[in-house]
């Protein structure tokens, strides 16, 4: 839970806010009971009546139970009534009184004129044992219990412990209740309308327990609403951490990570925390609150059934604790359950081409209906189980609720117990027991949210292999200071945790305004090179250097914008075609763009779309051809225009034509900058300024297509396969491309001429 917590960090003015409004709602919720016991004792039982110390009073009965106080008790009497008759009262006055109170006219009459609650509670102590003691006097009839004349204040302190030692450990509940009959029966005798005084009590009591309804339900509301924007706010800032972590991963943490545990990590596991995060705002925090206020209530009711809610408790965290030890490891195993379906469902999504060509549909289907059906079972399994938690906790608070019944009326037949006090300890006893079903629910959803909050921690904690120097060290140039000279200098590299290195001691410069060309067998290495360029993966042994900088000196941010990076796969993004080809940054112009796409023989079929260049490209964009989107992804090279063009194997899915098309007018463009080439055909790299041959990730030759037909066995294999016994003698390019070459005649002899002139032999 505390790593749960945490991630309210930046959260604290909604957390505080919504901690002083559950207190406000559990005033509320434990007011209530307290009204409920008010309204059938007081209201009901006692017609309205709700305090010992009469309104008004009889002369006689006033001077009677002054009889029976103390002198400090006689005073205060004396000082909070005043004695009205119809010598005391004004005309006006004495009709108004007369009205309410009709004995009047006949009897003079005290009148309560103080108003202040602390008066009242000391009066009530005053009047609580003479009117009871005149009760008893009443029921003796003519044997007369009190004794006649003055008393001392020893004398009657003496009958008054006489008189609660009879009534028992509940002498005062007792106490009050024959006080208010006193009370009751005074009323009745000066004739006041007790049915309008109950109807009046009733109303006025009815009236706050709406308005403190009307707070709950205000709270809760705001409660309701701050908790879920402080969850989904959490929600947003782990999103943003999580992605915002990944993207700055090297593909040494990307191959740590797999893409299906990722998009669970990012979706899954966050919605899982967001969703705790609301129950721990809203249950968490209000448990406690409710669970003790109700305690402190049950305390103050002295109903002598403390003993109820402890065996209560007991049940409840039994209960709970079964349920945990039964269900808590599944929950554990459901986030890797839910992780190994997303990454089947994600291989057989992304590789359904091949699926359908090998007819391996009925196998993959059974492949993702076995993880779908093992991450089915131990739902199932952990819903049943929990399906055992509400009619088990039913039957505990429907259990403990008879049993305050039953304890509760041997009370009330004793007469120590009031039947609103028994309905007040049974509610204050349902919120107790459901405080600590509330902490026990969430404590049963923690453990899989704690599962996902470290699988969130451990992508959020993982700091990159690979990342700027520091600050001190780090080499700053505009773009335009640099020259993007490329230099390897004994390079080796090994993938993480490999046996053996992908590449031995590569040395080799690849100067501006010339081609390197690099090829070699299928896994020799050739795109792992290329990838050291970017810093996807830093070199274990040796450096590589641009204009005598050590890349790992360059911000990460200025050495990706001296780059113009051609994956092997073309990857499109979801927009337009425009969105595709500015991505290398805002400051592209649409005539850069413009110029790019003709560059790389892309215009053609652009303008053949409706939208042109604003026509839309799919996810992964499945809507265009291999060929464009290679030609794509070219032109969104070209559009950057970098000092060092990276090419890795990027001409693979172009025909002859087109792509002697696209490296004469490419040729031009660059000029000035540094051009590396990932290639399997020869044609491709034969008029390169240097070729580099990779063999078994070492360095098998380096030379012009020339030179290394004549020293070079590893690059006379590669040739031998490509190309004719002719074309080797001659050095010259395969017939098929040839014959492409000779359909450009579109292009003027001057153009060709002037194209030659800047470099057309580079390519």
């Amino acid at each position: 839970m505390l790593r749960i917590l945490k991630y309210l960090r930046g959260f604290e003015a909604s957390v505080a806010a919504i901690l002083v409004l559950l207190v406000l709602q559990a005033y509320g919720d434990l007011a209530l009971p307290n009204y409920t016991s008010r309204i059938v004792d007081v209201g009901i039982q006692q017609g309205g009546i709700d305090q010992a110390a009469p309104e008004v009073i009889r002369e006689s009965e006033f001077h009677k139970l002054l009889f029976l106080m103390t002198e400090e008790e006689r005073e205060l009497v004396q000082n909070s009534y005043e004695r009205i008759s119809r010598d005391t009262l004004e005309t006006s006055d004495y009709e108004k009184y007369q009205t309410t109170y009709p004995l009047l006219k006949e009897e003079p009459l005290y009148r309560l004129k103080a108003k202040d609650g602390q008066t009242k509670e000391q009066l009530e102590d005053c009047f609580g044992f003479p009117m009871v003691m005149l009760s008893f006097q009443e029921e003796a009839g003519a044997n007369q219990v009190l004794p006649e004349g003055d008393l001392p204040d020893d004398e009657i302190l003496r009958l008054r412990e006489a008189v609660a030692g009879q009534m028992g450990d509940m002498s005062e509940t007792l106490i009050a209740q024959r006080a208010v009959l006193y009370v009751r029966g005074e009323y009745e005798a000066v004739g006041v309308d007790l049915g309008k005084l109950q109807t009046k009590y009733l109303l006025r009591t009815g009236t706050s327990m709406l308005g403190i309804s009307i707070l709950i339900m205000s709270t809760a509301i705001l409660i309701g609403l701050l908790a879920a924007r402080t969850a989904a706010g959490v929600g947003m800032k782990l999103r943003r951490q999580v992605f915002g972590k990944v993207v700055s991963f090297s593909h040494t943490e990307l191959d740590r990570f797999s893409t299906a545990s990722l998009i669970t990590r990012s979706t899954n596991d966050i919605q899982q925390v967001q969703m705790v995060s609301v129950m721990l705002l809203r249950m968490v925090a209000y448990a406690p609150i409710l669970g003790i206020g109700g305690i402190v209530k049950v305390a103050n009711t002295r109903t002598g059934m403390s003993w109820i809610i402890v065996v209560a408790v007991a049940a409840v965290v039994s209960l709970v604790l079964v349920l945990m030890k039964v269900a808590m490891p599944k929950f554990r195993k459901m986030q890797e359950l839910v992780d190994r379906m997303n990454l089947v469902a994600r291989e057989i999504l992304t590789g359904l081409p091949v699926i359908r060509a090998f007819s391996r549909e009925r196998y993959e289907e059974k492949r993702f209906d076995r993880a779908n059906r093992d991450l089915m079972d131990t739902q199932l399994f952990t819903n049943r189980v929990m399906t055992f938690m509400n009619p088990m906790m039913m039957l505990i608070m429907n259990g403990v609720t008879i049993l305050i019944v039953w304890a509760g009326g041997q009370g009330i037949d004793m007469g120590n117990l009031q039947v609103g006090d028994m309905i007040a300890f049974i509610t204050y006893t349902m919120q107790i027991v459901s405080s600590f079903l509330m902490l026990t629910m969430v404590s049963i959803m923690l453990p899989r949210a704690g599962v996902a909050a470290r699988r969130i921690d451990e992508i959020r904690e993982t700091q990159p292999v690979i990342g700027d120097a520091l600050e001190t060290e780090l080499v700053h140039r505009e773009k335009g200071d640099w020259k993007g000279e490329l230099v390897f200098h004994d390079v080796s590299f090994r993938y993480p945790g490999a046996d053996e290195d992908a590449l031995e001691h590569i040395s080799f410069a690849a100067q501006p305004g010339k081609t390197t060309a690099i090829i070699g067998s299928t896994g020799c290495g050739k795109s792992t090179l290329l990838n050291l360029i970017p810093r996807f993966y830093d070199v274990t042994q040796g450096d590589v250097t641009i204009d005598g900088v050590d890349i790992r000196k360059i911000p990460q941010k200025e050495l990706r914008d001296l780059l113009g990076y051609v994956p092997q796969k073309g990857v499109l993004f979801s927009g337009t075609i425009e969105t595709n080809l500015k991505f290398g940054g805002g400051e592209i112009t649409d005539t850069q763009m413009q110029k790019a796409a003709e560059i790389a023989q892309a215009s053609e079929f652009i303008q053949t779309k409706s939208d042109g260049y604003d026509s839309p490209i799919s996810q992964g964009g499945t809507n265009v051809s291999g060929g464009q989107k290679q030609r794509l992804s070219i032109a969104r090279a070209i559009a950057k225009n970098p000092k060092i063009y990276l090419f890795d194997d990027s001409f693979s899915a172009l025909d002859y034509k087109t792509d002697i098309a696209l490296r004469r007018a490419l040729s031009v463009r660059t000029a000035e900058a540094t051009v590396l080439i990932v290639a399997q055909r020869i044609s491709t790299i034969l008029h390169a300024d240097q070729i580099i041959v990779l063999d078994e990730g070492k360095i098998a030759g380096i030379g012009t297509h020339e030179e290394l037909l004549q020293s070079c066995r590893s690059y006379q294999e590669i040739a031998r396969s490509q190309l004719s016994e002719e074309e080797l003698s001659k050095g010259t390019a395969p017939a098929a491309a040839r014959e492409a070459a000779n359909q450009e005649g579109a292009v003027t002899a001057s153009g060709a001429q002037e194209k030659t002139q800047k470099g057309g032999s580079r390519i």
